[in-house]
């Protein structure tokens, strides 16, 4: 890909990019609906166990049962 290209490529990517952020309407988050009954909110340490912590573990834990059952031979 030629610098001209990629320029171009680059130009209409931010162009496209600014564009949904011009045209997109607000978050409605402040305007409650019909039904809308939120629980309390988390805690700090809530959501840094929930979006941190339990991925991680999730992932060592897969990690870990993919090394112990795998069944391929060994090179040595």
């Amino acid at each position: 890909m030629d610098k001209k290209n990629a320029l171009r490529a680059g130009a209409v990517a931010a162009g496209t990019t600014l564009m949904m952020l011009l045209m997109s309407s607000p978050a409605l988050a402040r305007t409650r609906d019909d039904g809308d009954d939120p629980g309390p909110g988390l805690s700090v340490m809530e959501t840094l166990g929930l979006y941190v912590v339990a991925p991680i573990g999730l992932f060592v834990v897969i990690a870990g049962l993919v090394m112990v059952l795998d069944k391929s031979k060994k090179q040595a």
